[in-house]
């Protein structure tokens, strides 16, 4: 029953936040400079047709009318229309080709990053002090004060153009080329990996030495067992939950925080999606993707919730 009224809080709670968030994103727009209708249509757009328009999107409704016909048509599904050339294409089109780019790319990192985090984070926590964990800490430490934006600049100029070991920019489908999509995709999930694995690392280092001094642990090494499975077994779960907390987060903050880096490498995903309805004033386009954007931050906050509920059910009473 705890994991069920947890459940319907975070239900609840979804919605909410969700609906205040668009409700904000569409008061961003009704207050930007100039008829969000002629913006939409700018340039091929007459008088008769931006009039039509605003009655389309309930322009002619004020500020309630037009946020909850954009907003109940999200919750059935439609996203509403990109606006060109005179003509329109479903957001919907361009979402189920931009979105699944983007998870591919914040899955990618997330895995290199966990992967190297983990046992850095269990290692430097066992060998606290130790010349080991001073070299590891230094070395994440000098790596994390690079922005994202600046590392992706430094490694494409460095192994792009002047090693040439990989190509600057594009992006190939795995269906298509498994090995150029794996080659095209190094540097773009190295530049979001490395920010990841430094603080996924000192996540777990903390959470590691704090449980290392647990009565169970010293227990557990008295009775002989081998200082790797005491760390893998005994150790890692407990101080996981802040590691995935972190990692759930992430998931749904990297998909608008991959903007810069898929500009960058011009990787046609939901980011770089972003970043052109801005710039070609698409505000239908662009207030729906962030809309999407929020919502999978806030999913994947609730479900880490949830999840570290179940795997440890010592939180159940502080948070339910």
């Amino acid at each position: 029953m705890d994991i069920l009224r947890l459940l319907a809080k975070r239900i609840v709670g979804m919605a909410v936040i969700v609906t205040t968030a668009t409700f904000l994103l569409a008061c961003l727009v009704w207050l930007l400079p100039g008829n969000p209708a002629a913006l939409l249509v700018a340039g091929s757009g007459t008088p008769e047709i931006i009039a039509e328009l605003e009655r389309e999107l309930h322009l002619d409704r004020g500020i309630l009318g037009y946020w909850w016909n954009w907003y109940s048509n999200l919750l059935t599904g439609d996203f509403g229309y990109y606006f060109l050339n005179g003509g329109r294409r479903p957001l919907s089109e361009v979402i189920s080709a931009t979105l699944p780019v983007t998870l591919q790319l914040i899955m990618y990192a997330q895995i290199v990053a966990l992967s190297a985090a983990v046992p850095l984070g269990l290692i430097s926590a066992y060998k606290e002090n130790g010349r080991f964990d001073r070299i590891v800490s230094s070395t994440l430490f000098t790596l994390v004060s690079f922005p994202g934006f600046a590392l992706a600049l430094i490694m494409s100029l460095v192994f792009a153009v002047q090693l040439g070991w990989v190509d600057p920019i594009g992006y190939t489908p795995p269906s298509e080329n498994l090995g150029e999509h794996l080659r095209l995709m190094i540097l773009p999930v190295l530049s979001i990996a490395v920010g990841l694995t430094s603080s996924y690392t000192r996540l777990l280092r903390t959470d590691v030495i704090a449980t290392l001094k647990d009565d169970y642990v010293t227990m557990a090494a008295s009775k002989g067992i081998s200082d790797r499975r005491i760390l893998w077994r005994h150790v890692f779960r407990p101080s996981s939950t802040t590691l995935l907390t972190s990692a759930a987060l992430n998931m749904g903050g990297l998909i608008g925080g991959t903007i810069v880096i898929e500009t960058i490498f011009v990787i046609p995903g939901m980011g770089y999606e972003v970043f052109y309805s801005i710039g070609a004033r698409q505000v239908i386009a662009m207030q729906t993707l962030i809309a999407l954007i929020s919502f999978g931050y806030v999913f994947f906050n609730s479900l880490i919730d949830i999840l570290t509920n179940i795997i440890d059910p010592r939180t159940r009473e502080r948070r339910v």
